[in-house]
């Protein structure tokens, strides 16, 4: 059974503007996320959390969505969130098993992203450990993503790295049959 976080999460039944809102962004008969149903504790933060309106397809594919997610809570150490989205999106995004390893592990730098992918993932490694990006890393995601496009992995990146910040600092207990741990 697995640990609860450092703030318990709300049970259900929940209150019918709550479920409402679990109901908007999970799939059909699928329970809430932990991380859903402990920012839910706080009305303030739950709202927030979802006004953020990143939690919607986007500008991007859902490969190119997904490679941002995965590096970014990667990067963050966040296996919560990382496990997560391997769990429900690698395979409709088509993610190999070494496309998902190195998403926790080589980044960029492995030989097997096309590159724009590579462009992508360097992206987001640079916001990561900067926060910026150079001229060239700039010009290198522009060559091959639009404006809508690059607003997306910014804003991306940085929501995914507030919600490890949420997780992780919450300890939130991996979801039953996801990832627990990063490959290697």
């Amino acid at each position: 059974m697995p640990s609860l976080p450092r703030i318990a999460p709300l049970e259900p039944p929940y209150a019918v503007d709550v479920q409402a809102s679990f109901d908007a962004i999970m799939p059909p008969g699928t329970p809430p996320l932990m991380l859903f149903r402990t920012l839910a504790v706080s009305e303030r933060a739950w709202r927030k959390f979802r006004a953020g309106s990143l939690l919607d397809r986007g500008p991007l594919s859902l490969r190119q969505r997904e490679l941002v997610i995965d590096r970014t809570c990667a990067l963050a150490g966040c296996v919560y969130e990382w496990g997560v989205h391997i769990a429900i999106f690698s395979r409709a995004a088509d993610l190999t098993p070494d496309e998902v390893a190195a998403t926790a592990g080589a980044g960029s730098q492995a030989p097997i992203w096309t590159e724009a992918e590579g462009a992508l993932l360097a992206a987001v490694e640079a916001l990561h450990e900067r926060a910026t990006l150079s001229d060239a890393e700039f010009a290198r995601l522009r060559a091959h993503y639009d404006e809508p496009q690059i607003f997306e992995v910014l804003l991306l990146s940085g929501f995914y790295r507030t919600v490890a910040y949420v997780a992780n600092a919450l300890d939130l207990p991996p979801e039953p049959g996801v990832p627990a741990r990063f490959p290697g």
